[in-house]
């Protein structure tokens, strides 16, 4: 949806801007934030009235220059954000509204923010969507997940750089991390093509004279720039890398090239013999090229298992098999690598979180003892290790761990609310049911829909808890 100006706004709507603009002068923020939100209930598209409405928020909440000084929600806010949450995949314009009416008394609810960031995005609303990011980003800086959406939603918005500086920022605390390093080169490669004016190309008011002289030099720069490319485009593109590499068979920037392009073809083995190429020109000295080679092998196995008859009489058998097979490869891989970088602590904690999935508990502890040591690593690590003491019935040992590392933790993103949450199932099974509630409550409190935490709480209160 295209977004508006106040300028668009009907002669009554226009009044009540008018209006507005005016209690906000006279520091009426309350008066101010209720005629904004009836302007926005009609006409929701408009931005420069979202900022101010925004801002009148948290100068009534007295958060201006502090975010996040008050508590994250109060339950009153629940049923709104369930509310919420059941209109953001059908009526996006809906869940805003509704999570907006939360913002107006807690501007800094972390759900309610969350809420209007997604469902801004589902309504090619980039900007208002930024302005959400910005806050749920500054309160969990270590969530990759939600940084990923923020610079998305920062290059929708036209503001490619502050979208790379984001992914940046992201990539000093989690080095060498294969997928932020990815996030990164699509959208500087996205960047340079806005700036090469190959948006121009796209919606035909340019043209390719206008870009660059050579049309054939023009049409191969967009094509090797672009992250998803037609299966023309790719195979033009391999033909040329092909030829290319005859005659400079060690260019790691070609073999890269030809490996991921082939990677995204489902040409496996291709891919795969590339990027070990890549490997005897570097001397195997890039621990990444082994990660990349057992990724492209595990998608090898996933083809495998999509292209299965699921109509066949031995389906299930083909299919337990296999996926057994991709489960023990990708273990033994990632052992293999261990031994190979056994100073490397990002590869130790991928170890445990597959000995702990293949149900290894006692080899998973010992990874994962080693693996705390990463300062990336050493939340998600204690984590794990609380889950493995649980398994081993040792409840007191990962009660203790998961309130250790409690304490350490600043903000409310998703990994805390794992901590909470699993702490709340240890403290149950050991029977400290009024202990375990609290627990959940706070996870209640702000995110309605993690997990099974709303029918445990209303369960709670429905048996006469208080």
């Amino acid at each position: 949806m295209p977004e508006k100006t106040i300028n668009d706004l009907p002669r009554d709507l226009k009044m009540l801007h008018a209006k507005a603009s005016d209690a906000l002068q006279r520091e009426n923020q309350d008066y101010a934030i209720e005629l904004y939100t009836q302007i926005l209930t009609r006409e929701p598209l408009v931005y420069e009235i979202r900022k101010t409405l925004r801002a009148a928020q948290q100068t009534k909440a007295g958060a201006r220059g502090g975010l996040f000084k008050r508590a994250f929600s109060s339950a009153s806010s629940s049923p709104q954000l369930a509310k919420a949450q059941m209109a953001l995949r059908s009526k996006p314009l809906e869940a805003i509204a509704i999570a907006e009416t939360i913002l107006n008394t807690d501007p800094n609810n972390a759900s309610a923010h969350k809420i209007i960031a997604e469902a801004a995005m589902a309504s090619q609303m980039p900007k208002e969507a930024v302005m959400s990011f910005e806050i749920l980003v500054k309160n969990s800086p270590k969530d990759r997940q939600l940084t990923f959406q923020y610079a998305e939603a920062l290059a929708d918005a036209g503001q490619k750089t502050q979208g790379e500086r984001a992914l940046m920022d992201l990539l000093r605390q989690f080095p060498g991390d294969q997928e932020i390093n990815t996030k990164l080169k699509d959208l500087s490669a996205r960047k340079t093509l806005d700036e090469g004016g190959y948006d121009a190309l796209a919606d035909g008011s340019g043209s390719y004279r206008d870009v660059l002289r050579n049309k054939a030099e023009a049409v191969s720069l967009e094509q090797a720039g672009r992250s998803v490319k037609t299966d023309d485009a790719a195979g033009s593109l391999i033909s040329e890398w092909e030829a290319k590499i005859q005659s400079d068979p060690n260019n790691i920037k070609i073999l890269r090239n030809l490996a991921e392009t082939y990677a995204q073809r489902a040409d496996f083995d291709k891919s795969i013999a590339y990027f070990e190429r890549i490997q005897a020109v570097e001397g195997g000295a890039d621990p990444s090229l082994y990660k990349q080679i057992a990724d492209v092998k595990l998608k090898k196995y996933d083809g495998i298992i999509a292209k299965l008859d699921i109509n066949a009489v031995d389906y299930q058998e083909k299919l337990a098999a296999l996926n057994a097979e991709k489960q023990s490869f990708q273990l033994e891989e990632c052992r293999l690598r261990s031994e190979r970088y056994p100073t490397d602590l990002q590869i130790r904690f991928e170890l445990g979180a597959l000995y702990f999935d293949a149900g290894k508990v006692t080899e998973a502890i010992q990874e994962f003892q080693r693996a705390q040591a990463n300062p990336n690593r050493r939340i998600a690590s204690i984590t794990y290790l609380a889950k493995c003491f649980e398994k081993r019935g040792m409840n007191d040992l990962a009660a203790r761990r998961l309130q250790e590392v409690l304490k350490e933790k600043v903000g409310f993103d998703d990994e805390k609310k794992d901590l909470i949450y699993t702490l709340g199932c240890v403290l149950d099974k050991m029977g400290k049911k009024e202990e375990a509630m609290e627990q959940f409550k706070m996870i209640y409190e702000v995110d309605i829909g993690y997990r099974d935490i709303s029918k445990r709480v209303d369960d709670y209160y429905a048996a006469g808890g208080t």
